[in-house]
């Protein structure tokens, strides 16, 4: 493993890896050598209102230097993430590290539909915990990593953003739990909480009046999330915030001079606005 590839002959599932930070990592992570399989529902076929597929992306990976592999999957079904899980093997006869990244937020408090309430739980919460469960002995074998995306909305409320935040609570538990669980194992789980704006498609899109020349790119979150990849297996169990990160370890430049996940002019301010940071 060289120094300019530490991820070399490692296979890196990332979900939600179409567009946004998923893709940002990825495609990082292709840089530094990794195998990735990029996992999200919008192919080149079966693309959505958002730019971005996992066949792009795939290819940007192998472009950068990595090994592609696109995995087109609905994180809602079950059989799916196990088809899923199953097509990584397979390619790559191993898994090093899962980033469950993939989340989907609606509007409403109380008055959110169940269908959609229901939705939100299936990928935000329901979705890592079955690919938890599912990476579990391969990550055995490879003395792996995984990382579950929150978001500050899991701290507090924001309308109309309930059923959001109370997902990304459940998987920041998840996080410290299936830790604890799997420490046996000799495998990491740690939570990266994006507490400050990331300018990720759907965010801007879903804050058209803000001054997204002050949001940081999204390749700054992957920068992140790659120093926690590479720490030892005894960090483990860390719910850690984005902007507090980097101050303390002189890490994602762009957002290292920023409050702390308190501040209203960064989490507070950008959930509001943005619907969601993760």
């Amino acid at each position: 493993m060289s120094q300019e590839q530490p991820f070399a002959d490692q296979a890196v599932i990332v979900t939600g890896a179409s567009r946004g930070v998923g893709r940002a990592l990825a495609i990082r992570l292709g840089e530094l050598g990794a195998g990735v399989a990029c996992v999200a529902r919008a192919t080149d076929e079966a693309r959505f209102k958002l730019p971005g597929t996992v066949d792009e992306t795939a290819t940007a990976v192998t472009e950068a230097g990595g090994h592609g592999l696109a995995v087109p999957c609905d994180l809602s079904r079950p059989d799916q993430i196990e088809a899923m899980v199953n097509a990584v093997v397979n390619h790559f006869g191993r898994i090093d590290a899962l980033v469950n990244n993939a989340a989907v937020s609606f509007d409403g408090d109380m008055d959110i539909e169940l269908k959609r309430y229901e939705l939100t739980f299936a990928i935000n919460t329901t979705a890592p915990f079955l690919a938890t469960r599912l990476c579990r002995p391969y990550l055995a074998e490879t003395k792996g990593r995984i990382i579950n995306v929150s978001s500050a909305a899991g701290l507090a409320f924001f309308s109309p953003m309930m059923s959001y935040g109370m997902s990304k609570a459940a998987l920041e538990h998840l996080t410290v739990s299936s830790a604890a669980i799997l420490a046996e194992d000799g495998i990491a789980v740690n939570c990266f909480r994006i507490d400050t704006a990331v300018a990720s498609e759907g965010f801007v899109m879903n804050a058209p009046d803000a001054d997204h020349s002050t949001w940081a790119d999204t390749s700054v979150a992957a920068e992140g999330m790659v120093w926690m990849l590479q720490q030892p297996t005894s960090y483990t169990g860390k719910l850690e915030s984005m902007v507090g990160m980097a101050q303390r370890e002189g890490i994602m430049a762009e957002i290292a001079d920023k409050t702390s996940s308190n501040s209203p002019s960064t989490s507070q301010w950008s959930i509001d606005r943005g619907r969601g940071l993760a």
